[in-house]
């Protein structure tokens, strides 16, 4: 370790944290990023994982100004132009392509163990970011100019700024005494990876069952990995199922698109929630991603608001220090709260009232006429692409397509 001093300590170097480290380095803010245990190396010869996200363009941009998607689409990912969504009882389904819409692909599904292995390759490679791992946040302190940010290792670093990306049960945040509103759905989420007798397209589909929505994102290899999201109860059932019964109930399930399933490999569980913080930002700190903000994953936004939550805060950050000002200030952080408060509550209560609207029967009709709207208004289809893609207008600079050359007016 060359310092002891930083600009930026880091709390926790999965995805979010990883990827704002080697974006604030890249900006010359010296950082120190702080990680319990060090990630796996990615293995593309290895089984698919269980855990995949649907990465945004904005994202994408995002991570390549990190130094990192490069190395994500060398290895196991799938781009998707189209997303198809049904209804469960309307047969039309509700279509996004991405030509229509002046976009090259809507998405790409990237498993979460590749993105956090490419992430911190640039990080640990690079001689930029000090690591410290295996190691972990013992205490914070907050003082004057400098936050002091004791270890489990008995190490004691100060910072300028001190970020808490570790995820939904973020040491940082308790720290810092900040409350979160939690809403338990009583609804788990089945992952697994499946193959039919058809390989998936490049089709993101979605259906909406009574009990929740059935996805099936496509992979490389042209199986899927479908996320089913269901009762408590009903997940635990299907989850112990034989495999003969359970491919016959994923099969009804999925109205037999892309045929019967052929294969299947091991299916897991997870509880579902959402978890929103009161404030992201006080005494020097900030939260972000899983730590500041937990969402249905109905639209698969979870890692991709924390995406922006990164880009949102080198933008600040950089347009801080240029104006010869703390990047500690008061100021600065209550910019970045208001601005990612604001995003990550309108997507948590816009997926909070889809996932009502298409869990209670009675509202069948009313939801028919809704999808019929939609389908009728290009607005409204480009409006909600644009949401889903992480750009637009309240986007950060560098999901639209900035460059922190850009940012930083070199």
């Amino acid at each position: 370790m060359t310092n002891s001093s930083y600009d930026v300590a880091i709390i926790g170097a999965g995805m979010v944290g990883a990827t704002l480290a080697s974006l604030l380095s890249r900006s010359g803010f010296s950082v120190a990023l702080i990680e319990a245990i060090e990630p796996q190396p990615f293995d593309s010869r290895a089984e698919v994982g269980l855990r995949v996200s649907a990465i945004s363009p904005g994202s994408s941009a995002v991570l390549d100004q990190a130094g990192a998607w490069k190395s994500i689409i060398a290895q196991r990912v799938r781009p998707y132009r189209r997303m198809q969504i049904e209804d469960g009882v309307e047969l039309d389904p509700l279509l996004f392509d991405a030509p229509v819409f002046n976009m090259e692909r809507l998405g790409t599904i990237v498993e979460n163990a590749l993105i956090q292995w490419s992430a911190w390759q640039v990080v640990s490679s690079g001689g930029m970011v000090d690591i410290y791992s295996p190691d972990y946040l013992d205490s914070l302190e907050f003082c004057g100019e400098q936050n002091q940010v004791l270890l489990n290792s008995g190490k004691k670093i100060s910072a300028r700024l001190v970020v808490g990306a570790d995820g939904a049960a973020s040491r940082v945040r308790k720290t810092m005494g900040i409350r979160q509103d939690h809403y338990a759905y009583n609804q788990q989420a089945l992952v697994a990876v499946v193959g039919k007798q058809k390989p998936n397209p490049g089709v993101a589909w979605q259906r909406f069952l009574k009990e929740g929505p059935l996805a099936f994102l496509p992979l490389a290899d042209g199986r899927s990995s479908i996320v089913w999201t269901t009762s408590s109860a009903e997940a635990g059932r299907l989850l112990v199922q034989d495999a003969a019964t359970f491919t016959s109930e994923l099969d009804a399930a999925s109205s037999g698109w892309l045929g019967r399933v052929e294969s299947l490999g091991p299916r897991a569980t997870f509880p579902l929630s959402m978890r929103l913080s009161e404030c992201y930002a006080s005494q020097r700190t900030v939260l972000m991603g899983d730590a500041a903000h937990v969402v249905h994953p109905l639209a698969g936004q979870g890692v991709n608001l924390g995406f922006a939550d990164a880009a949102a805060l080198v933008e600040s950050l950089i347009a801080t220090r240029l104006a010869g000002a703390d990047i500690g200030s008061a100021s600065t952080l209550h910019a970045y709260d208001r601005w990612r408060r604001s995003e990550s509550e309108a997507m948590a209560f816009g997926m909070h009232g889809l996932r009502s609207l298409f869990g209670i029967e009675s509202l069948s009709p009313l939801r028919r006429i809704g999808l019929k709207l939609v389908k009728r208004s290009w607005a409204v289809k480009d409006v909600f692409l644009q949401r889903a893609a992480g750009v637009g207008g309240n986007a950060p600079k560098l999901a639209n397509g900035a460059t922190l050359r850009d940012l930083l007016g070199a």
